[in-house]
């Protein structure tokens, strides 16, 4: 495929490569940028005037040293004039929030899944989203766009999703309903995007993250689903059509539990809520809240802490799997059932010491999400951020 561009295409690209160092090196002057990007020096000044402008950019106070001379500017991002929305749609609820371009939640709407049926959920996600919309016009910010993060593959070219096991839902035209609602509600042609949950739950990490960044990065979501969000080459990887990270569905037993998807013995069988909860409560159906089994295991119930401790040794045993497919710099663990701590998360890093025992080898970095629940919605809001940055990603083209 041969990608061609006009002049307008190629200012974007250097734009964004400037964007880019100073989200990689912060208080960098126009001088330095000119080194770091190979950009003449007069072109830097010329598009970072305009980034100043737009608020991409904001210049720093210059610093007193006594030296003699004009000393440089130092460049950072502006947290304060541009935004995203970002939103979470879960089997439980639907989070909306707007996040600043350094990650910062601005606002915040949650409520409670009003069904299961995608058009009474894109609806109910519209008027959430245009409430925000609102709020953030009224308080002086530019939107950059909209990101949504939902349980399932996305094509993400055209936001459809094409499979969400924990609904009934395939080949949903997301994309095009939600911004058909939006523009009913008076909020037209605001850029959308929508992918997979926990792929741009990885995007929070990475994009809001601080540098060096790790490579790959994986963040291993762990919810009533169990997936992975993959970075590599500052690149979100997604497969042919949109699967890869589906872990929560590789076979961790043969002829095991049937798994919502259909198949038996999946990794969400073992290690998500409603494997816990069939575990807690003695038959499959029921899924128990989060703060339930939180409780239940404050209170020492022996069945709770049998249930999450085999969670989370199957959890190390899918870290582990992970770990020999990818080689990651760094995992990152998120979902809402790492909020049960100790037992659940102490089971899978024991698991993962005597794998690394055995072999020899040194697991890799592995850390709890920054962002903890919020971690899909300000990584959704990080997805249109990350499309922005990379101009020349045919992925992003024509949104």
């Amino acid at each position: 495929m041969t990608i061609t561009g006009d002049q307008s295409l190629m200012r974007e690209i250097n734009r964004m490569a400037l964007v880019r160092a100073i989200q990689r090196v912060p208080g960098l002057s126009r001088a330095e940028l000119a080194k770091e990007t190979g950009l003449t020096k007069s072109t830097v000044s010329l598009l970072v005037q305009d980034l100043v402008e737009e608020g991409w950019l904001r210049e720093a106070d210059v610093q007193t040293t006594g030296a003699i001379g004009r000393r440089p500017t130092p460049l950072f991002l502006d947290g304060d004039r541009l935004a995203m929305i970002g939103a979470e749609v879960s089997i439980e609820q639907i989070s909306v929030l707007t996040v600043s371009l350094k990650g910062d939640v601005i606002d915040e709407l949650v409520e409670p899944l009003p069904g299961t049926q995608p058009s009474v959920v894109i609806k109910r996600l519209a008027h959430l989203i245009a409430s925000l919309v609102e709020k953030a016009h009224s308080d002086g910010r530019h939107l950059l766009g909209i990101g949504v993060g939902v349980p399932g593959a996305v094509l993400d070219k055209y936001g459809v999703v094409k499979l969400a096991p924990n609904f009934p839902w395939r080949d949903i035209a997301f994309q095009t309903e939600l911004a058909q609602e939006l523009t009913a509600l008076g909020v037209p042609g605001i850029r959308i995007q929508v992918q997979n949950d926990y792929d741009v739950a990885a995007l929070s990490e990475y994009e809001f993250g601080s540098s060096p960044l790790p490579d790959p990065l994986i963040y291993l979501g762990v919810g009533v689903g169990v997936g992975a969000g993959i970075i590599v080459r500052d690149r979100l990887f997604l497969g042919a059509e949109g699967f890869a990270g589906e872990v929560g569905h590789s076979i961790l037993q043969l002829e095991g539990p049937v798994c919502s998807c259909g198949r038996k013995g999946c990794a969400e069988t073992f290690i998500g809520q409603r494997a816990i909860s069939t575990q807690i409560v003695g038959h499959a159906g029921e899924i128990l809240p989060v703060e339930t089994i939180r409780q239940l295991l404050e209170h020492n119930d022996a069945a709770t802490i049998l249930a999450a401790r085999r969670a989370g040794h199957y959890l190390g045993v899918l870290i582990q799997n992970i770990w020999t497919y990818f080689n990651p710099g760094r995992i990152v663990l998120g979902g809402s059932m790492c909020e049960l701590g100790a037992p659940f998360l102490d089971a899978a890093r024991l698991c993962l010491d005597r794998y690394a025992e055995n072999c020899g080898l040194q697991l890799p970095e592995i850390q709890l999400s920054r962002y903890g629940a919020r971690s899909v919605a300000v990584g959704a809001a990080a997805l249109i951020k990350h499309a922005l940055l990379r101009p020349l990603d045919i992925r992003f083209r024509d949104q």
